[in-house]
């Protein structure tokens, strides 16, 4: 099979807000539930001890799919795949709207995770249809939608929910699902892969990948820090929101929510270092916000005020570190080859978020039976330890370039 060659041009503004917008609303299908946890057990049935299946389902989904599915775009047409995998989402997302039982919703959490990988094949083509002098940024472009999508989905559905209910999220979200599936398919380019593997191969090509790619493993390893961190973060601050410190509504959750937003628009900004160059720099900048982060509350005063105010800040650097990291990683890991692109981007994707589940469980746990700071401390431990493993790469970097300069005649 002769892969489809993209077009001289590079990528247009609008076919780039077009991808990162679709990234956005795909992705926001998997977050909705994590501030809907509560109406939509007591509705369905539910024990409170079986509550987080709601939540874990979905993300057991995503992580599947990362693995099984989004390989899939270096072997499919890309265009027909997302086109189908949005389908099946929208009747996901359909069915969940009108659920009424237990089991029937977590089956469709599970097939809402599965489906909403189509994001992680649009990432790949927006990279295959730019030049490589642009790469970054527009990576950089559609993360910064996927990472909204990703910020704006928890507060909508909390606000959504409050004035009308939670089966109104997920019906609306089923229409617009269903909706950009149609304007995909109509304004996207076909893209058909050279690879000609079955699908066995396919699969078990991505462990050879992992063990000979040396900065995939480095790049998943600085993200999974990050997202653990990022977890972590949206997992006690809300809990903390709520407690008597602050008490905050759900309302005044969601609006804390939205101030953390802002954080994505570094995305761009890295993909344009990135493109210069400055990659490794650029990373490590990335990983200290992640540290300042967690230290800016930890430094909070007695004053309610000045608390709740250093800990929005601290929302909106660590996305701007979360998201900066997240273009910088898949810009280099895009650089290994178009071929591959797809399999490179489900595994970085599936390590990372394993960090991110770890980050998450950890950061409850530990706000449980230790309290706030601790939480604090553990999550500024994750950005630090990857902050640390850059060191190796930099003192790496900076032996070959001293070898060099000793050969040079």
């Amino acid at each position: 099979m002769t892969p489809t060659t993209h077009p001289a041009a590079d990528i247009s503004p609008g076919m780039t807000r077009l991808l990162a917008l679709a990234a956005g609303v795909i992705v926001a299908s998997l977050y909705y539930a994590q501030t809907l946890v509560g109406p939509i057990s007591r509705e369905t049935g539910l024990s409170p001890g079986a509550a987080g299946l709601i939540v874990t389902l979905t993300q057991i989904g995503y992580a599947l799919g990362l693995l099984f599915i989004v390989p899939l775009g270096d072997l499919l047409e890309n265009r027909k795949m997302v086109f189908v995998l949005l389908l099946a989402t929208s009747a996901m997302l359909a069915l969940a709207a009108f659920s009424s039982s237990a089991w029937l919703f977590l089956a469709t959490s599970l097939g809402i995770g599965l489906g909403s990988v189509a994001a992680q094949v649009l990432v790949p083509f927006a990279a295959h249809l730019s030049r490589e002098v642009t790469r970054g940024q527009t990576v950089g472009k559609v993360v910064s939608g996927l990472l909204l999508g990703i910020m704006l989905a928890r507060p909508a559905a909390s606000l959504v929910a409050d004035h009308f209910s939670w089966h109104a999220v997920y019906g609306g979200a089923a229409l617009a699902v269903f909706g950009l599936a149609f304007v995909l398919r109509a304004r996207l380019p076909q893209r058909t892969p050279g690879a000609s593997l079955p699908y066995g191969r396919l699969i078990a090509s991505m462990w050879t990948l992992l063990t000979t790619t040396p900065v995939l493993r480095r790049r998943a390893a600085y993200h999974a820090g990050m997202f653990a961190s990022f977890s972590l973060f949206w997992t006690v601050t809300p809990l903390m929101l709520a407690s008597p410190v602050f008490h905050l509504s759900q309302t005044g959750i969601a609006v804390f929510a939205l101030v953390g937003i802002s954080g994505a628009v570094a995305s761009p900004f890295a993909g344009r270092l990135a493109d210069r160059g400055h990659t490794l720099y650029a990373t490590a900048g990335a990983l200290l916000l992640g540290v300042v982060s967690f230290a800016l509350p930890l430094a909070a005063p007695g004053s309610r005020a000045l608390a709740l105010g250093l800990l929005g800040l601290a929302s909106i650097v660590l996305d701007m570190g979360v998201a900066a990291n997240l273009v910088l990683g898949q810009r280099t890991i895009f650089a290994l080859g178009a071929e591959v692109r797809s399999r490179l981007n489900g595994v970085f994707f599936a390590l990372f978020f394993a960090g991110g589940a770890i980050g998450s469980a950890l950061g409850a746990w530990v706000f449980a039976h230790h309290g706030w700071h601790a939480a604090l401390l553990t999550g500024m431990a994750f950005p630090a330890a990857a902050l640390l493993y850059w060191g190796s790469e930099w003192a790496l970097r900076r032996r070959l370039t001293q070898s060099a300069r000793v050969h040079l005649p």
